[in-house]
């Protein structure tokens, strides 16, 4: 076995579906053997009892296969959409036409159109409210009672449950709705590893949730997703990054809320800022739309993937290709594929300029990486209670193994999320479980045959044994 990777590097975030769907046991254990490494529940769409038996599911196939699979609670936000028409009908809009945007009302065929959100607490005149994933655009003229009057800015039609974009609206501060904070309450009661936060505008933003998570005494490590036009601003995007654990580049709504053209320089954006301050990065959103309805990708879906790869995210996401698609485990073994042949012949390159949090911490990454390098070591062992360690090390992107080990469960279940890592829980902790570890990778046969060396590092982050210094050290087995 080669020295170099043998399994893929950028990670795969597959969307569940719904249990009579593509969320069946089947198709998630399917999914995951396929090479999803994380699993989104979409609290959008998602019914409590059918999530924990989800939850269920994956934690025994993962148990199965002995590998970690994380999970991911996406929280809806304020996801502001049109209402129920009369009937389920189309309306055909004209240029020109003015759309009454009222809240709670039953629609009478008219274009006085109900909304699932009071847009008049925080619309104003004259902003940009896109409907339909911007397929007409208007903007508001009119704030009256419950109702924004908006006039269209181009032709086509209008059907029930279509989204509305604000991309010129201030929230305030409120971008976490009583839906959100409901499903929190029941994200932090059940087996999440990642709490993903929709429509941030500000820091302040993930901040709060923070503040909350900790009030909760929730181990829930925050995703924030970055979709908003005052979340690209330079002024809020760099601070979002620091706040965050990961953050993903939600291309959907982005290009809805700022337009198509913004998206790839955002998503290049925010992949160097991750990289920059030792946050992982996820990209979203029809990378592989035609899968769909189709079992294999178009060659500028395969390009996307491989991009996102080479770019240095973290990891690529699968929306309805998996929550609702008719080729769900076909489109995570499409992934795989591409995401494997770009590593094995365009390794990704630590091309961004680094600012971890803890200098301490990447100066040793760094002596990793580096001693493992000049040693051809078949792999790096990282021992690592709260898992800081290993994001350091894997954020300059070794062409080595990473191989995670942590006492904390719910630490061991986040690590899959990280670039080139595989995580084990200990169980039994001692002064030496990385090294006992190794032992016991090599005898299951984990490195191939021969002899072995390995590079294995001991850090004393904050939340790691005090009397543990910060230590290197080279093993050899065989």
């Amino acid at each position: 076995m080669s020295k170099k990777f043998s399994t893929k590097c950028t990670k795969i975030l597959a969307t569940v579906g719904a249990i009579d769907g593509n969320g069946s046991r089947d198709r998630i254990e399917n999914i995951i053997k396929a090479g999803a490494n994380g699993l989104r529940i979409n609290f959008s769409h998602a019914k409590y009892d059918q999530v924990s038996q989800q939850i269920s599911w994956i934690r025994e196939t993962a148990k199965e296969i002995g590998r970690n699979v994380s999970i991911l609670a996406d929280l809806q936000g304020p996801k502001i959409r049109i209402g129920e028409l009369k009937d389920d009908m189309r309306i055909d809009i004209k240029e020109g036409d003015e759309i009454s945007l009222t809240y709670g009302i039953e629609h009478d065929g008219s274009l006085n159109l109900p909304s699932q959100y009071d847009l008049s607490a925080k619309v104003k005149v004259g902003e940009r409210v896109s409907l339909f994933d911007g397929k007409i655009m208007t903007e508001a003229i009119k704030v009256e009672g419950k109702t924004v009057t908006v006039v269209a800015k181009n032709s086509g039609f209008l059907m029930s449950r279509k989204a509305i974009n604000l991309p010129d609206t201030d929230f305030g501060g409120e971008v976490m709705t009583e839906k959100d904070l409901q499903d929190l309450d029941f994200a932090i009661g059940e087996d999440f590893d990642y709490v993903g936060l929709s429509f941030i505008h500000q820091p302040s933003d993930v901040r709060q949730l923070r503040d909350i998570l900790k009030q909760r005494q929730s181990p829930l490590r925050i995703i924030s997703k970055v979709e908003t036009l005052a979340a690209i601003q330079k002024e809020n995007l760099e601070e979002i990054v620091k706040a965050s654990d990961g953050v993903m580049v939600a291309r959907g709504d982005m290009a809805a809320e700022v337009g198509v053209e913004v998206v790839p320089v955002a998503q290049h954006r925010i992949v160097e800022l991750c990289q920059k301050h030792c946050k992982f990065s996820i990209v979203a959103t029809q990378l592989l739309a035609s899968m769909e309805n189709s079992p294999t990708p178009t060659r500028a879906e395969a390009n996307d993937v491989a991009t996102s790869a080479i770019e240095g995210a973290d990891v690529v996401m699968l929306s309805e290709e998996t929550a609702v698609g008719k080729y769900p485990v076909e489109a995570v073994a499409e992934m795989r594929k591409i995401l494997v042949y770009v590593q094995d012949n365009l390794p990704v390159q630590a091309v961004y300029r680094r600012e971890g949090s803890d200098k301490r911490r990447d100066a040793l990454a760094m002596s990793v990486v580096m001693l493992a390098e000049q040693l051809n070591a078949n792999a790096i062992i990282v021992e690592s209670r709260s898992g800081a360690m290993a994001r350091n090390v894997a954020i300059h992107r070794p062409d080595r193994r990473i191989i995670a080990v942590s006492g904390q469960k719910h630490v061991a279940q986040q690590l899959p999320m990280i670039y080139g890592t595989r995580s084990y829980y200990a169980d039994d902790i001692h002064a030496n479980y990385g090294s006992k570890l190794a032992e016991k990778l090599y005898a299951e046969g984990y490195f191939g045959d021969g002899p072995v060396t390995l590079v294995i590092a001991k850090s004393s982050d904050p939340n790691f044994e005090a009397s543990v210094a910060d230590t290197i050290f080279i093993k050899t087995i065989g």
